[in-house]
């Protein structure tokens, strides 16, 4: 790649989120580049590329650092992307995952297959987290669906002395390097030197295989044992993501040769660093990744709870914007919806209080640290000083230290940054648990300590508890209004009013201004347009009330509020398919864990709510109630949905556009907000609306087509109207229906609570007042003299409108 086309843009103005995948691979993307143009972002943002577990859909599961994803396209097809982006002045932003690695297939991670192959003296030994002690000198793999003598007399092991037959065919793939192994079920696995059995004994005989592998570096276990003890630390409870050590110097620059390459040739421009709360040090690692990159830009995929900030510290241009996305979402949310969702919510926990969801959320976080990281729990309990020797020093310790994960306020401190968090932990968890008081006095300075072993550990595994806790538990059993329950958000707010949204939007600018803002990203539980229609039942909770008695009367569960949260997100999604309204409902349940569970599925439950779906959806009466109550709310859902689109695309920090947003994005959780997206049509109607088409705001979702261009356009091409943030009065009886901003030369203006809006029948004599200078609406084309402007006759045929200054 040459010098004049190496480089993009320093810092995007805008990005566009794709997910590569072997059906939309990097050639895909190349094909790509000239829509992102035109549609107005100025930077391609790439899910990770880096080789993953083969047929992975998504490449978080990394298993080969040094390579571009051959079923993505390769690094050819990475530098025909590039190219492809560098000839429409497009930059490069690329998603990498320095956490873990996938050990799914061994056979196919070279480096997880010579750590079980030669264990705790083996050069892989300082790739990944391992307590060696712990196993007994081996690694303990949860792979077995019984005990391993049944596994073995089942006859579903067999041992390879001479490796992998060349002839076996299929998608099988031979070890990464020549040797004895075997095959339990259909994965293969590495056998250690010696441990072959004598050439006279049988091979297939169980006591033979037996011995075979309890002379290996691992120890092959029942998958339930993973829960306390597994013995390497994982990405949250994926026993399939091994973490591994980017602290050591050697595994980061194995890890990241690649990486560091891409920036150094220009093959990308910026960074997404996936999970950093997961590292030992992620301020460090920001530092060591800013120093062999030379300070290209990098974002970081960090959760903030409340008034958090990012690490003033990091080098980091910002987070990847779910803070924006939910202070966005509250804004337009009605506050008056408030006490009769919460009042059914309470009905339908059989309780006459208000939920309390920081009680909810200790006790589900406390639930994760007694089950599916009980192995994590233990492992901070063998952390503490002289615990290796048997010498004990806290009684209760790992009963105290899950209850301070369980009461740890945010995802993780980075001390010494952030130990008031930890003090906030130690006095609520002494208020919970009184009894566990001495064990809470004993561990306060040992986690307060930066440079204890169990500190450090600490930090690592409260954001593991956190995002298994809350949202994938808690935010399942929340169903006073379903859209408050996404990532990064807090369901305990319901709403914001408009001085408090321009009072974050003006932190923001000021404090980090390159940060992403985001609506829908591939890991949120509802698309941006879901949860803006969901946003809709706040101004209307009697109808709501009405028609989930309806539903729940003619097609009952037996679980209130898992029902309402159903039937909430597919009103959102409405009209929903039936394979994806059952695969919903079906991890939805059992994430939430009140009728069913992923590790013991309650199929009578089960039986009923896919019934009670198919109920819903077959054209009966049920639909028809279901249909009429969409028709009646989905143009206030809409008018929600511009209105979110403007202010995330106008407002302060880098708006990122999820592959196929630019439309109505209905999406549910994944893996539905991964399905394919129709390009075709999205340029046949850009190409409408380039040619002066002004399209009704309807189902087909043109109108946030034409919203979401001009915003970037205008975004990208008049850069000098979006320096600074300022809050636009919004003057008359109708004020409370309008967000109003001026960017310093772009003034944007978006409707909130529009079904208390068309019930007062309209603004009326409200207005915004702007300077006497010539502006233009860049949706209608129609142009203004400035001064006090009718928001009736501004807001008009949309609900949004975004005014630039007149070019001189």
């Amino acid at each position: 790649m040459t010098a004049e086309t190496r480089r993009g843009p320093r810092l995007p103005v805008s990005t566009y989120r794709l997910q590569v995948t072997a059906d939309f691979d990097l050639d895909a993307v190349a094909a790509l580049a000239d829509y992102v143009r035109s549609l107005g972002a100025d930077w391609l943002y790439l899910s990770p590329l880096l080789q993953a577990t083969r047929g992975s859909s998504h490449g978080y599961d990394v298993v080969d650092h040094g390579s571009v994803d051959g079923e993505r396209g390769g690094a050819a097809g990475f530098e025909r992307a590039v190219r492809a982006a560098r000839a429409e002045q497009l930059g490069v932003l690329v998603d990498i995952v320095p956490n873990h690695v996938g050990v799914a297939d061994p056979a196919q991670n070279r480096m997880w297959w010579i750590l079980l192959r030669d264990g705790a003296d083996g050069e892989a030994a300082a790739w990944f987290d391992v307590d060696w002690a712990f196993g007994a000198g081996r690694v303990r793999l949860p792979v077995l669906g019984d005990e391993l003598p049944q596994v073995i007399a089942d006859g579903h092991v067999t041992l390879l002395p001479d490796g992998v037959p060349s002839d076996e065919g299929g998608d099988a793939p031979a070890q990464p390097e020549p040797g004895p192994a075997v095959r339990v079920y259909e994965t293969v696995y590495p056998l250690r030197e010696g441990s072959i059995p004598p050439t006279d004994s049988d091979p297939t005989a169980p006591s033979v295989i037996q011995a075979v592998l309890d002379a290996q570096h691992y120890e092959l276990m029942h998958w339930r044992r993973a829960d306390a003890e597994l013995n390497y630390r994982r990405f949250f409870a994926v026993n399939t993501l091994a973490a591994i050590r980017v602290e050591n110097d050697a595994v980061f620059d194995e890890s990241h040769r690649e990486i560091v390459r891409w920036v150094r040739e220009g093959l990308a421009d910026g960074i997404r660093v996936d999970h950093p709360d997961g590292l030992l040090d992620p301020g460090g690692y920001l530092d060591r990744l800013a120093e062999v990159t030379d300070h290209a830009p990098v974002w970081v995929e960090k959760i903030l709870e409340g008034d958090e900030q990012l690490p003033v510290a990091w080098q980091a241009a910002g987070t990847t914007g779910y803070d924006a996305l939910a202070s966005i979402d509250r804004v337009l949310v009605d506050p008056a919806g408030r006490a009769a969702l919460g009042a059914l919510d309470a009905t339908l926990r059989g309780d006459d209080t208000p939920l309390d969801w920081h009680a909810l959320i200790r006790r589900t976080k406390r639930k994760v640290a007694d089950t599916i990281l009980r192995s994590e729990v233990l492992r901070l309990d063998r952390e503490l000083p002289a615990a290796a020797s048997g010498e004990h020093p806290i009684d209760d310790a790992a009963d105290a230290l899950a209850e301070l994960l369980a009461c740890f306020p945010v995802y993780r401190s980075y001390l010494p940054v952030g130990a008031e968090h930890l003090a906030e932990a130690v006095a609520a968890a002494r208020a919970s648990r009184p009894d566990l008081d001495a064990a809470i006095t004993a561990l306060e300075p040992l986690l307060a300590d930066p440079q204890q072993p169990v500190a450090r550990r600490f930090q690592q595994t409260s954001g593991m508890v956190m995002a298994k806790g809350v949202e994938d538990t808690a935010f399942y059993r929340v169903s006073r209004l379903a859209s408050l329950t996404e990532v990064g958000a807090d369901p305990a707010e319901f709403s914001v009013d408009v001085d408090e949204f321009h009072r974050r939007q003006a932190m923001r600018q000021a404090a980090y201004p390159a940060s992403l803002t985001t609506l829908s990203t591939h890991d949120t539980k509802r698309g941006e347009d879901t949860r803006a229609r969901i946003h809709v039942l706040a101004e209307v909770p009697d109808a709501w009330e009405t028609l989930l008695a309806a539903l729940r009367e003619g097609a009952p569960l037996g679980d209130g509020p898992f029902e309402n949260l159903l039937w909430e997100s597919l009103v959102g999604a409405w009209p929903v398919e039936a394979d994806r309204a059952h695969a919903y409902a079906e991890k939805a349940a059992r994430e939430a864990g009140t009728s069913t569970t992923w590790t013991e599925p309650n199929a009578d439950f089960e039986d009923r709510m896919h019934a009670a779906i198919d109920t819903v959806l077959d054209g009966g009466e049920l639909t028809d109630l279901v249909d009429d109550f969409v028709a009646a709310i989905a143009s206030a859902g809409w008018s929600n949905g511009l209105a979110a689109k403007l202010l995330q695309l106008t407002g302060p920090g880098v708006p990122d556009i999820y592959q196929g947003s630019e439309l109505w994005e209905t999406s549910l959780v994944d893996p539905d907000n991964r399905r394919p997206v129709d390009y075709d049509e999205r340029r046949a109607l850009l190409a409408r609306l380039d040619e002066g088409w002004l399209p009704d705001v309807d189902e087909a979702g043109a109108a946030k087509l034409l919203v979401t261009s001009r915003a970037l356009r205008a975004r990208r091409d008049r850069a000098e109207l979006f320096t600074r943030y300022a809050p636009l009065p919004v003057i008359g009886e109708a004020a409370r229906h309008a967000v109003a901003l001026d960017r310093g030369g772009a003034v944007a203006i978006a409707t909130r609570l529009p079904v208390g809006l068309d019930a007062r029948g309209g603004f009326g004599d409200t207005v915004i007042v702007l300077p006497h200078r010539p502006v233009i609406d860049v949706f209608t084309r129609r142009h203004y003299d400035g001064g006090e402007l009718r928001l009736d006759d501004v807001l008009r045929p949309y609900p949004v409108a975004l005014l630039l200054e007149a070019e001189r």
